[in-house]
């Protein structure tokens, strides 16, 4: 707790704040006990961590004589009660005990100040009573199940729930987010508060009336950052050097994936420079950062991405001439520790011992790891087939199609005639059918015939229209030429390659 008051000398080594009594305090009459010394061995004994103020009204000023004769009896009475031991030790306890002030005068008042409560997530914490704590939500986890761990009644659940306006929101719990809630001292619910984005909170208040809710805009403020790394054992050692987060690191990869694959394009002496946004409130970041712009050079040649929000709301990355990076599709459809298998016409499988053609790409993950519709398309197929086990293949128009074997399960709800997005999970990683191990098996086919997914061109997407292209070059234009600066990043953007 940040105290911002004078202090009397020696006072502050015990975490104590004592106003100064001067002159000015008492219009120049003497004042009671208000020497550093008396303040100091005052403050050492009472509870430490409250702050404590002395305030002294005008009083009549005393004879000399008066003060010689008060300190001496003081003085005999401590000695008379407690022995010299204990004069050593607690004499200014005694000594303000039985001190009394000269007849006539004001009282000293001693006022004890209970501290401030603290700021949790912008929600005051009470001292006694009811208090203020919080779940962070985990992948799985439901408002029900929060409730079962913490003992809460499910009653109280259930009338949240039925609330009109943001019951919705609190069945689609994130990851990583927290909610707040207050208990009283019988273990009753009493509150409940979540945050769906850093400038709103929704509190829920529970009386024995009934449900209350209220919203409450929250002071925030953007800050810009700046991060530069250099590739030398990983992208992640280097964002982490860097001082990036995981999801900023991921957001990079995600953005510059279509044209990089980085875990197999990646050298040593690869270079990044990036900004970011990050919100805060009360000084703290809230939320997470996101990217705003990134230049990074691999293998010699620089490829950009900028963020831009089109006129519909829609927000995406571009290349420094407004093309969307978002190609139609994902070059790898899944996180894989290693390629296992290369497409091949001619190679010896490991179960059936002969030569054969290997028509697709095998990417060695961990079970249950998710695989990723590479493009937007409709399930086809869903089931097992022979020795690819369970398989899904979806049709992305165009005569293009693309399979996905040795899966352990599909994803819920997905059947045969679903619709699906670019990088929607579609099933997990697994070892069914003739597999040695957990792989992912991924093929790309065009008009029926195989194409090696690891050299297939991806189409590039067409630029901004000229009524937003204006807008984007002016914004490209200024965050390039500030990593250019601060990032030395010397390529240019022309000299990036075609997909």
């Amino acid at each position: 707790m940040d105290v911002n008051t004078s202090a009397s000398a020696g006072a502050e080594g015990a975490g104590w704040a004592f106003p100064q009594a001067g002159a000015n305090a008492c219009r120049g009459e003497r004042p009671y006990l208000t020497d550093g010394r008396t303040a100091a061995k005052l403050g050492t004994v009472l509870q430490p961590g409250r702050v404590m103020t002395v305030r002294n009204p005008s009083v009549r000023q005393a004879p000399p004589g008066e003060w010689l004769r008060h300190a001496r009896g003081v003085a005999r009475i401590a000695f008379l009660a407690a022995g010299v031991a204990t004069l050593v030790a607690f004499a200014p306890l005694a000594a303000l005990a039985a001190w009394t002030p000269p007849p006539g005068s004001a009282p000293l008042r001693i006022s004890l100040q209970t501290p401030v409560p603290r700021v949790f997530g912008g929600i005051p914490e009470e001292p006694e009573g009811d208090a203020w704590r919080q779940w962070t939500v985990k992948p799985g986890d439901t408002l029900a199940r929060l409730f079962d761990a913490s003992g809460l009644d499910r009653r109280d659940l259930a009338r949240i729930l039925a609330s009109r306006s943001h019951a919705q929101r609190l069945a689609r719990l994130r990851p990583g987010e927290t909610i707040r809630y207050r208990i009283d001292a019988e273990g009753r619910l009493r509150a409940l508060a979540i945050e769906p984005e850093p400038a709103l909170r929704i509190v829920f208040e529970l009386t024995g009336e009934g449900l209350t809710e209220r919203s409450e805009r929250l002071p925030v403020e953007t800050r810009v950052g700046f991060a530069a790394g250099t590739i030398e054992r990983s992208l992640f050692d280097a964002g982490q050097q860097a001082g990036l987060s995981d999801a900023l690191i991921l957001q990079m990869a995600e953005a510059l994936g279509y044209d990089i694959d980085f875990a197999l394009d990646l050298r040593t002496g690869d270079r990044f420079a990036l900004f970011f946004e990050q919100t805060y409130r009360d000084g703290e970041p809230v939320g997470r950062a996101e990217l705003v712009a990134v230049s990074f050079v691999n293998r010699g040649k620089r490829y950009d991405a900028l963020r831009f929000q089109r006129r519909d709301g829609s927000v995406g990355f571009y290349d420094a001439e407004g093309r969307p990076l978002r190609k139609a599709f994902l070059r790898t459809p899944v996180e894989f520790t290693r390629i296992s298998s290369r497409f091949s016409l001619a190679r010896k499988h490991p179960i059936l011992g002969r030569m054969r053609a290997h028509r697709g790409v095998d990417y060695a993950a961990p079970i249950g790891t998710p695989v990723r519709a590479a493009g937007d398309g409709r399930v086809v197929s869903i089931g097992v087939q022979g020795g690819y086990g369970k398989t899904i293949v979806l049709d992305h128009g165009r005569r293009i199609t693309t399979l996905y074997a040795h899966l352990s399960r599909f994803a819920p709800g997905l059947r045969q005639g679903s619709r699906v997005r670019q990088g929607q999970t579609i099933g997990f990683v697994g070892m069914t059918g003739l597999a040695t191990g957990p792989h992912l098996h991924y093929e790309f086919r065009v008009a029926g015939v195989h194409r090696d997914p690891l050299r297939i061109p991806l189409p590039r997407a067409e630029p901004l229209p000229a009524a937003e292209l204006a807008e984007f070059r002016r914004q490209a234009g200024a965050r390039l030429s500030h990593i250019e600066r601060l990032g030395g990043i010397g390529a240019r953007a022309s000299d990036r390659s075609g997909a």
